[in-house]
């Protein structure tokens, strides 16, 4: 009997190592209420944490512990009907210029957390977590829509040379001008040939013929399915850009949309990036821009003309505006990818950019006749101011009214003709610079959505869960441990002990690769002890057998797990590859038991063989007269 040292070794380091990491899961987390900037590049000092605690105690909210980091101050609660109360006075007080998020505290001791050791992440059935519902903003999606069909039609019409003396868009109606009815029938005919995705009302003015055009009932819920899915799509991509396990997002009736985030650490900035309904458009600077803006103020001089809007520059409080062109060269939605960095100019932050072809056609074509003008790129994110309206008995009603911020915040000369690649500069800082492009990559908003509805999921139920769950684990664990230290004495006592070590790993690694525990993940671990017991059944049958063919104790050993490797491995890798199946193909609760099963089957391998092999080798490789085993 030989076993080599550096097995040895790395049982000892693996031992180690996993205690460490899986005592984090022994310290649960505590209610919290974070505190962030609405926007990205807004600072956060230990003057918010006063304002808060002062806020806190004038509503008889007790917090403790309340700490700054990572440029977001966090307030620890005793409970959570406190947080609650805490994020909605918080909330009230601080005013819009501040996140105020629903989050869990850890507790894990400072010596653990300083080489990287934190907790397990539980699943929603678990832990709890926190429960976003949006509304999408239905009226807003048709609108937006429409302005894009009247510049198309616009396009359209004076490519197929169809004669118009006018196009307007008022109240999501678009009214076109004819200088006769024939011109009229003519568009009309077109129209009708061409989609028909229109209701055509044909109406006659003093100024002569006109065309009213509406979306169609099937056209307008054709746009607003698609703004739901679209929306769909991009919070499910922005949650992939935090990185959240687990997550739950799908639609709720016909316009709301539920998104569910176990575990989250920082749910301020999933609250922050989820809530932005930013957006960009591309527009040129209108060439009446220094007839109509005051160089010495910066404001737009008396009524704009037909055709430009003036906007913000730079920033909401710069006092600056900047004159563009109404119709828009392409949007966000054409952004293939973006990245951020630094420019090499002035070292600012900046947002590299990618279209898709489409977009760089389009990029194309608008800056072919324009090399030597001014192209701004226009910011626009759709917001909610919150106020509160106390009726005659005294109870107070929050009342939302949404509105729409619009900044340019670059405007640079087009020195040559643009195509799919080109960057924008002019940020405020690079935290503005990141999360605009991780906006950007996940994709553009169809409508503009609003939080209805923020809570906590559950924390009672997950409390109850994970005490069934733990429960249910420790029953299994010791009718195991006494069936084998029954039938197979020390071995079995050996057994038990790599079954310790096996749960010690499986925790270890789950926490290492971000996976979340949920209640199908404690049936995995469950099912684990059993196969992990089931190859130390048939290692002790095997050495018995050996036994009783004549075998001496020592060759018995080595034949018996020799022999049984065979059998475990091939039964343990099918089962291995049938969980793999589950998580390719199974969602939510298929997929949390599908990761603890092929985890907790590799840790078994490793403790069920190599382990009890080097504690059996420690116990009798040194006998040299060894007569009989303890099996």
């Amino acid at each position: 009997m030989r076993y080599p040292a550096w097995k040895y070794l790395l049982i000892l380091v693996v031992l180690v190592v996993s205690t460490l990491y899986a005592l984090p899961s022994l310290y649960p987390d505590e209610p919290a209420v974070q505190i962030s900037g609405a926007k990205a590049g807004t600072q956060i000092d230990q003057s918010i944490i006063q304002k808060a605690e002062q806020i806190l105690q004038s509503e008889n909210i007790a917090s403790h512990d309340n700490s700054f980091t990572n440029n977001a101050a966090l307030l620890r609660l005793d409970t959570s009907e406190a947080q609650l109360k805490a994020k909605e006075a918080l909330r009230r007080g601080l005013g819009d210029d501040y996140v105020v998020a629903l989050n869990l505290a850890p507790t894990t001791p400072e010596w653990l957390q300083k080489i990287g050791a934190k907790p397990m992440k539980l699943g929603l059935d678990l832990r709890g977590g926190v429960h976003f519902l949006l509304e999408v903003d239905m009226d807003k999606a048709i609108s937006q829509r429409m302005e894009t069909s009247a510049t198309d039609l616009r396009r359209q019409l004076r490519d197929n040379k169809l004669k118009f003396n006018s196009l307007s868009l008022n109240n999501n109606t678009i009214t076109l001008q004819f200088a006769n009815n024939a011109d009229r029938d003519a568009v009309m005919d077109f129209l009708r040939r061409n989609g028909n995705e229109y209701t055509q009302q044909a109406v006659a003015t003093t100024e002569g013929s006109s065309l009213r055009l509406n979306y169609t009932d099937v056209r307008k819920q054709e746009i607003q399915s698609y703004a739901v899915n679209q929306n769909l799509t991009t919070l499910r991509n922005r949650i992939n850009e935090l990185g959240v396990a687990e997550a739950l997002v799908q639609t709720q009736g016909s316009n709301r949309i539920v998104v569910e985030l176990p575990g989250v650490q920082d749910t301020a900035e999933a609250k922050r990036v989820l809530g932005r309904t930013a957006n960009l458009e591309f527009r040129l600077v209108s060439d009446l821009n220094d007839q109509y803006i005051d160089p010495y103020t910066g404001q737009a001089t008396g009524t704009v003309p037909p055709g430009t809007e003036a906007f913000a520059f730079e920033s909401l409080d710069s006092g600056r505006q900047l004159l563009l062109n109404r119709s828009r060269i392409l949007t966000g939605e054409r952004v293939q990818n973006a990245s951020s960095g630094f420019s090499q100019d002035t070292g600012g932050a900046e947002v590299n950019i990618t279209l898709d072809a489409a977009g760089g056609k389009l990029m194309a074509d608008a800056t072919r006749n324009a090399v030597g003008k001014r192209m701004a790129v226009l910011f626009i994110e759709n917001k909610q101011r919150i106020s509160y309206v106390t009726d005659e008995n005294g109870t107070q009603t929050e009342v939302r009214t949404p509105y729409t911020e619009s900044v340019v915040i670059n405007a640079a000369t087009i020195q040559a003709v643009l195509g799919s690649q080109f960057r924008i500069t002019g940020l405020d800082s690079p935290q503005e610079a990141s999360e605009l492009a991780l906006m950007l990559r996940a994709g553009a908003l169809a409508a503009p959505m609003y939080f209805v509805e923020e809570r906590v999921i559950g924390p009672s139920l997950g409390q109850e869960n994970i005490d069934k769950g733990v429960l249910s684990t420790q029953i299994g664990f010791i009718l195991v441990a006494i069936w084998m230290v029954v039938f197979f004495r020390l071995f079995g006592l050996i057994a038990n002990f790599a079954l310790v070590f096996n749960l010690a790993m499986i925790l270890t690694v789950m926490s290492w690769i971000g996976a979340s525990l949920t209640l199908p993940g404690i049936a995995g671990i469950v099912i684990t002890i059993g196969m992990a017991v089931d190859a130390n059944v048939l290692i002790c049958e095997r050495i018995r057998e050996e036994i009783k063919w004549g075998a001496s104790p020592k060759q018995a050993i080595v034949a018996g797990y020799d022999r049984a490797y065979n059998t475990i491995f091939d039964s343990n890798l099918t089962t291995f590859l049938v969980a793999f199946i589950l998580f390719a193909i199974g969602t939510g609760p298929i997929k949390g038991f599908a990761v603890t099963l092929m985890i907790g089957i590799v840790c078994s391998m490793f403790t069920a063989i190599t382990v009890t092999r080097a504690i059996v080798q420690i116990i009798y490789g040194k006998k040299r007269n060894l007569k009989k085993l303890s099996i």
